[in-house]
Parts: C-alpha cells; structure tokens; sequence
C-alpha cells in the first residue's frame, strides 16, 4: 500500500510493508506525475493494471484525495474493485484523522488475511465489513461501479461496435480526460466478453511519456485527447473511443460482420428500461455470446481411449451462412482458443464446469444438438468424474507418476500405455483404468482389460 504526496512531484509518504521494493513504485510515480487532475476531479478512484511475465494481472486501486494532494493505492491480484475503493475510503479518513495505529492496524489485517471464499463475510475488527464477490457473476447496476460508469458514458451504438472490435480483437484506443470513468470503462468493456478474456496487451491509464509506444499496444486508456489526436491518426488500423465526446472511430465494418440477428438482439435487449438496472445489461452480452460461441459443445468428439478434443470444421458447418462466416475468424481468436483449452482441460479432468455461460447455452437455443456433452454430463452425475477427481487428489507419489505417463501417452492404445508401466504401481494403473471405464460406461470393456 502506498501514500504518495502530489503537491511538489510524486512522493511517497507512507508504505506497507515498509521495507516492501518493487518496480511498480516507479511506473506509478510517473503516471501521477502527469495525471493530477483538475480541483473539479478530485477525490476520484482509478485502476491501473501491470501484467506480469506469466501473464497475470495486477492491480493498482487508487484514490486521489480531496484537493488532489494525496493518491492512495492498494496492490493486489484480486479484481475486488468495490471492496479496495471502500477500503481506500477509510484509510484516507484515518490519514486525515491523524489516527495512525488505525491506519496500521487495518493494513496488518488485509497483508495478513488469507484470500477467502466468494460469499465468504470478512470483518477487519472494529474497521470494515465486506463480503467477498464472486468474479463469476454477473456484474450489476448500480452494483459494479465499472459497468454503471459504462454504460452511463457510452450509448448503445458506440457500445456495440467496441464489442464487435474486441471480438475480432482489433487495436483498440480508448481515450478520457477523467480517470474514474476511463478505467471503469475499459474494465466494464472487457467484462462483456464473459466467459472469455482479452488475451493482448492491457494497459489501463498510459502515462504521457510513453505515447510512443502505443504502436506496440492492442487495448490501452489514455489520458490525453488533445495531445493524442495526432498519435492515433499516425497509427495504422486503429480503433479510438472518445468517451468524452462519445465517438468512436474505426476503419473496420466490424459489427456488420456480426450475424444480423444476433446484433438486432443485443441491441434490442440495451435499450430496453428494464435493462438498465440489475444484471440485465451482462446478461444481454452473456446471451450475445451464447448464440455466438454457444454450439462448441456439438464439435465435442469423444473417442474410447482417447482424450476429449474440438473439431473445428464440425463447429463451423452445422451454422447458417452468415453464423459460418463469422466462426471461420473466430477459431482464430486468441481468446476462443484459450476458451477452448479451459473447457478441453476441464472435461479431461473429470472436473467438469457449472458457470453461468453453461446455463445460458442450456436455456437457450445455441446449442444444437450436443449429445456428446450431454453424455459426458450425463456420465459425470453419476459418479465417474467425482470418483476420478478425488483419486486424483488423493494419490501418492506413484499414482502421480501413472496418472502423468497416461497423460502423456493419452492418444496411444491403453494397451501401450500399460506396457510401459512399472510392476510396482501396477495396482494403481488398474485403479486408473476401472475410473476411465466407469466415466465411458464401457463395463465389457473394464472386465476385458481388467482380465488381461
């Protein structure tokens, strides 16, 4: 956590840990250097992001203090945004208190807190209450300050064609003279891709004195709309949102690209009053998406003694037309192929998934006809994966190794498989074997092999 005084130049006042170092403290010293706002703009929370070489994203929550004096910010790999501006909050009015011990104390609880369970209630002594959120719901208005500021600052045609560009994922430059609403803008955004994920460069709130650089970034913030203008008209294949003059630009017919129907819903459902409040605006993205990525369960192909795989060219053929054209660039989207790895990785786990984009599919209309999964959900329920998951965390050393080698080998015949296993865990490659049996309900199968 750091206290940073702006009057003279970003200086830090306060840190914990104290003896905490890290690379962060500069690039956020640079940012404020150039980012105070206006006196009719304090007392604003923003977002920066850092990605880090595994690709995992940090998060800075910030908060410019009354008058623009003093930024307060909290690191953490939690996207909990409410949560840390609530917490932001009160460390600014003990600061201002001059109650110190509080601030201290308050900080000792969070550095030590174990990350709890969504839902879970957490109490930080005499100081705060909140409830853990869960990243796997819906966000809400006016619940999720990200999406309400989003929606309230962007109109539904601006809204619509930023989808589509982050569907096709296009260079992207988001641009406001007001960090609050920047942030919250490219954070609602890219929520709406639910359940996939930007997989490109993302930098929210670029300081000035790295502009240059923006050829080098895919979706970014920016600060500066006066200086930028000339920047993005030099960059090639761009698309630039204003939000404080609502426009957006953009060499592409992206949303033209979309299926007609799939647009006219998503945009039906947006205007719509009753949408404006609770879930309904995620949930008309989450269904866009569902009719759009929903039948990936019909190119499901399951194989005895074979892993799960996705067959591209069935999960294009079976659509209409204008659907077909559509999917033939999406099988080459970063995000729908890491979308298609982690539901790959969790059918072969036996782990399975419950999320709300799967309820979706299942109340709709997307997803065709899908025996296979269901024959896979099917198995599943009655108790294969369940008794695969739990040997799974339960095995010792040697069952890890048979568990791994039959991972690596998993496109050869059980038969090669088994003849490269050791006598000593023969016993638990049986005990593999019966589980696999059971989730393909190949019982004459189990009995042969078992036998032999």
């Amino acid at each position: 956590m750091y206290c940073v005084c702006l009057q003279t130049g970003p200086e830090v006042l306060k840190q914990f840990p104290e003896d905490y170092t890290d690379q962060v403290l500069s690039y956020f010293s640079s940012l404020l250097n150039v980012s105070v706002p206006t006196v009719s703009q304090v007392g604003q929370n923003f977002t920066f992001v850092l990605t880090d070489i595994e690709s995992k994203q940090r998060f800075g929550f910030c908060r410019l203090s009354s008058g623009a004096h003093t930024c307060y910010c909290i690191l953490s790999y939690l996207p909990w945004f409410e949560v840390f501006y609530k917490l932001l909050n009160i460390l600014a009015d003990y600061s201002v208190k001059g109650q110190e011990s509080q601030w201290q104390e308050l900080l000792v609880l969070l550095h030590t807190l174990p990350v709890p369970e969504p839902g879970d209630p957490i109490h930080l002594g005499m100081h705060s209450f909140f409830t853990v959120p869960d990243i796997r719901e819906l966000p809400s208005i006016p619940e999720n300050r990200n999406l309400t500021e989003y929606f309230v600052a962007v109109d539904v045609n601006n809204m619509l064609h930023l989808y589509a560009s982050m569907l096709y994922e296009r260079r992207i430059l988001i641009c406001c003279s007001k960090l609050s609403t920047l942030t919250a803008c490219i954070h609602g955004s890219a929520a709406m891709l639910q359940p996939m994920h930007w997989q490109h460069v993302y930098i929210p709130v670029l300081p000035q004195h790295l502009l240059d650089y923006l050829k080098q970034f895919f979706l970014q913030e920016q600060l500066y709309p006066n200086r930028i203008s000339a920047v993005w008209m030099a960059l090639d294949d761009v698309v630039v949102l204003n939000v404080d003059t609502n426009t957006l630009e953009s060499p592409y017919d992206d949303l033209q690209s979309l299926p007609n129907d799939v647009v006219s819903s998503l945009k039906s459902r947006l205007k719509k009053v009753s949408t404006t409040t609770g879930d309904g605006v995620a949930r008309a993205f989450l269904r866009s998406q569902a009719a759009l990525f929903g039948s990936y369960r019909n190119a499901l192909q399951i194989e005895p003694g074979e892993p799960i795989t996705f067959n591209e060219e069935t999960f294009i053929n079976h659509r209409s037309s204008a659907m077909r054209q559509f999917l033939q660039n999406a099988i080459q989207l970063q995000l729908f192929k890491q979308f298609i790895d982690g539901r790959l990785d969790m059918l072969n786990s036996g782990e399975g998934f419950n999320d709300i984009f799967e309820e979706e599919i299942s109340m709709g209309e997307y997803a065709g006809d899908d025996k296979t999964y269901h024959q896979w959900l099917f198995t599943v329920r009655k108790g294969g994966g369940a008794i695969f998951q739990t040997v799974k965390t339960k095995a010792n050393p040697a069952m890890k190794s048979v568990y791994k080698l039959a991972k690596d080998h998993a496109k050869m015949r059980i038969k090669e498989v088994k003849s490269r296993l050791k006598q000593k865990v023969w016993s638990f490659f049986c005990l593999n074997l019966l589980i696999y049996h059971v989730r393909t309900r190949n019982i004459s199968g189990c009995k042969k092999d078992l036998t032999a």
